[in-house]
This record gives C-alpha cells, structure tokens and sequence, in this order.
C-alpha cells in the first residue's frame, strides 16, 4: 500500500511537470534562443527524473557542443528523458511520437526529427535531414538498436544513419545507459518496455520501484573520416558493449 501511495503522489507530481513543459514549448519558447530552449529541455529533464525516484550519474564527458552524432543502447521510454538530463541532444524518433498527446508537444519542442520506420526509404530523407543539422553544428541522437532491447545484451546496430556523420564530417560519441537500483548498484528492471510490454504498466512499476540510478556512459568522440559505415556500426556495438560493461 506505501509503495502505490509514493506511486501515485509521484505520478500527480510528473503529470503536472509534463503540463509545465507543455505550457513553456507552447507560450515560452517562441521567445528563447535555440541555447535558451535546449538549457530549459535539459533543466526539466533532470527534475523529472527526480520526481520520479530517479537519480540521475553522468560518467565520461558529455560533448560541450556540436556537431556530433551521439549513440546509445535503447531500454526505455524513458532513456530520452534521461540522456536529456545529461545533454540536451535532438533525437531520432518513430513519426507517430508526434501525434501523441501532450509527449509529441514536449518531442517536438526538444527538437526531435522523426522517422517512419514502416517505409524503408524514408531512412534516406532522415539522413539528408540529419546531415544538414550535423553541418549547421546540431547534437544529434540516434538508437542504432532501432528499438528497446532487455539490457542484458545489445541489439545488432543498423548501419544507415552512420551515414550522415560520414558525409557531414561530425564525430560519433558512443554511449551507454543502465537503470540501476540505488541501493544495491544491481540493474533494475523496472523501466523496462520490450516487446509486449505495456507502456502504462512499464511507467507503473517505475513509479513504484525503490530509487534508481539512471547512469549514462560517454565514450570518446570518433573521426568518420574514411570510414565504411556497416564496419563502423559493428564497431561502435562493441565500444558500446564496453561502456555498458563499465557502468557496473
């Protein structure tokens, strides 16, 4: 009974801090610079994920600015939320993410670019889209995973937005994520959404977890300079295999 009464109180207090956001996208940000919005993402990220029972640890240097590709091992809805906390980057999204109520107002004010992962070809658009925000000194970031795996291994990595560091010149930073109970340092399951797993049971059993960690890893940025793209993405599994490893 405790824990749902902690549960509820603080699902009360992200409902209100997401009708916050809501609020300064909608009236605020018309008036912000682009460094102003991206600083007011990542301050209210991190109180979110306070509110939430979450505490968030930064290992490795974020990169201080653009351009530059970030990649990450993809969990949880709430991995974006949380890699935000950290630094603000515009991520790579599902098209239908904007359609959705209230979270497609705060994805679009965080400056997401969406892709329809139903038609192959709209890859190549993201792509010209992705490399035009690279040379204009954009952070961007990408799941090379494609979708949320269990933690315990990584997904293979899809090669094709690699593409867009190689033609625009920008590094990628590889990275990785780990949810973690506070206590005990073990991982924790409680964000977890694969597959089947229900979105509205996903953020319940958050809620009602003990405290967590959201650790995020960086590693070291990397030249795209004469790379081939399908050998660089098995690569950068690897160094992201290593940086999960590292979070323990």
């Amino acid at each position: 009974m405790l824990h749902s009464l902690k549960a509820c109180w603080r699902l009360l207090r992200a409902v209100m801090h997401a009708a916050s956001g809501w609020w300064t996208i909608r009236f605020t940000f018309p008036k912000l610079s682009p460094d102003e919005r991206n600083a007011r993402v990542q301050a209210w990220s991190r109180r979110m994920l306070e509110l939430m029972g979450i505490t968030l640890v930064v290992q490795g240097t974020p990169p201080a600015k653009g351009p530059a590709l970030l990649i990450c091992n993809h969990l949880s809805w709430l991995d974006i939320t949380t890699i935000h906390a950290a630094r603000h980057v515009r991520f790579v999204s599902k098209s239908d993410v904007k359609s959705w109520p209230l979270i497609g107002t705060l994805s679009n004010g965080s400056g997401t670019l969406y892709i329809e992962r139903e038609r192959r070809r709209d890859a190549l658009r993201v792509v010209h889209h992705m490399t035009d925000a690279l040379r204009n000194g954009d952070l961007i970031g990408v799941f090379p995973e494609g979708t949320t795996s269990d933690g315990r291994g990584l997904l293979p990595f899809h090669a094709n937005l690699l593409q867009a560091s190689i033609s625009s010149g920008a590094p990628v930073v590889p990275a990785a994520l780990r949810f973690a109970d506070a206590a005990t340092g073990e991982t924790s399951q409680a964000p977890r959404y694969v597959d089947d797993d229900n979105l509205v049971v996903s953020l319940w059993n958050t809620l009602r977890a003990p405290p967590l960690l959201a650790i995020v890893r960086f590693g070291e940025p990397q030249d795209p300079h004469g790379r081939d793209r399908r050998a660089w993405a098995q690569s950068l599994h690897e160094d992201v295999q290593q940086l999960r490893r590292e979070t323990h």
